[in-house]
């Protein structure tokens, strides 16, 4: 009862993470962008040769076999001496009971684990582009943050040039204001230049996103719910947890299957023969059956072998998403609350730097400690923009593996996520 109303509690705040945040791609066009992924598209693929390998478990290995033969018989004791002789024959192997339904389960597990994959590959698509948008998003804010800088520095530099000229400051003044500027410059075309680059990169791999012109500052909202209800949640829905379990099952009928497997299908067939040109007729039908060896057994110990191994894969995936999904957790409620420690000191030192400001402009200090404030100033603001976007990335990340941030979950076959 309490996974079940920490799951409903997640669910309200799924209905308001579902209408796509300011500072995130569109939702059609991220869905767009996923589905249109050439590893979802092999994944889709996939679903269908494992449709057809299903179809062909379920008519069996079995054909019929139709033998033709002709002969001549030559026999120097009789009159004649020569005779035209033809058989035909049909034989077919007859499954067992109880394989083809297991052959049957084995089809329809390989179709599931088909399809969990593909609910997989838009997982992965989904962690790839979050990952490149707020690639994107820190460089821009970086190229923004520089840009402020530079537009700072040099009207600390026109006032600077304006005293030197009237005599109010030495040159040593305008020589320390004209470096800064140059750096902020040069600093500012770089991150300009990565901005770029992190753009083309996001245009090429999802070239359904429009590239917005700004993104708007969303501070990061806390997370409803503790560690415990979130790991559920991220349980409940992820698919790498969901594929193993899925092999697992698909490995313990397979395990059943060769174990069926040691008793041998028999073969029934018909025969017609004419001998003696049509002097003789022959009809009659035939059975075989193999006799069961070392290597069947064989076959069903490896197959019951590889069906421990995946149980304890299971496990093994199981304990890795329970520790990723609390790591991912802590990770957003620590990021969160660094961006605001960091806010907090970008603020405080904004401050400070507007005062060192005025104190310089009425003589009361030097451009050096100004220029030296202002450049803490903006190391802390470039800081603290940053680590919101940390926050926001750790939380859309968590939001994402709860599959509480893109309508993906009708790409998920029912029933995947149960033991």
């Amino acid at each position: 009862m309490r996974h079940l109303l920490a799951l409903l509690t997640l669910g309200v705040s799924a209905l308001a993470a579902a209408t796509s945040p300011p500072d995130l791609p569109p939702e059609p066009q991220a869905l767009a962008a996923l589905r249109g992924s050439p590893l979802v598209d092999a994944a889709g693929e996939n679903i269908e040769a494992q449709e057809a390998r299903a179809r062909r478990l379920a008519v069996g290995t079995h054909e019929w076999t139709l033998s033709l033969g002709e002969q001549n018989r030559r026999v120097r004791t009789t009159p004649e001496g020569r005779y035209t002789e033809w058989d035909v024959g049909l034989e077919r192997g007859l499954r067992l009971p109880g394989k083809r339904d297991l052959d049957v389960q084995l089809g329809a597990a390989g179709v599931n684990v088909a399809r969990i994959s593909r609910g997989d590959a838009l997982h992965e698509a989904g962690r790839g582009l979050l990952s490149s948008w707020f690639e994107w998003l820190r460089e821009q804010t970086a190229a923004a943050q520089w840009q402020q800088q530079r537009d700072n520095l040099a009207r600390q530099a026109q006032v600077v040039r304006r005293r030197v000229e009237l005599g109010d400051a030495p040159r040593l003044e305008r020589l320390q204001a004209d470096a800064a500027l140059a750096q902020a410059s040069a600093q500012l075309a770089q991150a300009e230049g990565r901005t770029r680059v992190a753009a083309e990169r996001l245009r090429r791999h999802y070239p359904t996103l429009t590239l917005p012109g700004s993104v708007p500052e969303i501070a990061p909202a806390a997370l409803d719910g503790g560690a415990d209800d979130w790991v559920e949640a991220v349980l409940q829905h992820n698919h790498e947890l969901g594929l193993a379990r899925a092999e697992s099952a698909r490995a313990r009928i397979g395990a059943s299957r060769s174990e069926a497997e040691r008793r041998p299908d028999p073969s029934i067939g018909v025969r017609m023969a004419r001998e003696r040109s049509g002097e003789e007729r022959l009809l009659g039908v035939s059975l075989s059956i193999p006799l069961p060896g070392e290597g069947r057994r064989a076959d069903s110990d490896a197959a019951l072998a590889d069906a421990r191994a995946s149980a304890h894969r299971e496990a093994g995936v199981r304990r890795r998403v329970e520790a990723e999904a609390a790591a991912q957790y802590q990770r957003a409620v620590s990021a969160r609350a660094g961006w605001q420690s960091q806010q907090s000191a970008a603020e405080a030192l904004s401050g400070s730097a507007d005062l060192m400001e005025r104190a310089w402009q009425l003589g009361e200090g030097t451009l050096a400690d100004t220029l030296a404030a202002r450049r803490l100033a903006h190391e802390a603001r470039l800081a603290a923009q940053l680590a919101r976007l940390d926050a926001s990335e750790a939380r859309y990340r968590l939001l994402l593996d709860a599959h509480q941030l893109w309508a993906v979950d009708e790409d998920e076959h029912p029933g995947y996520d149960q033991p």
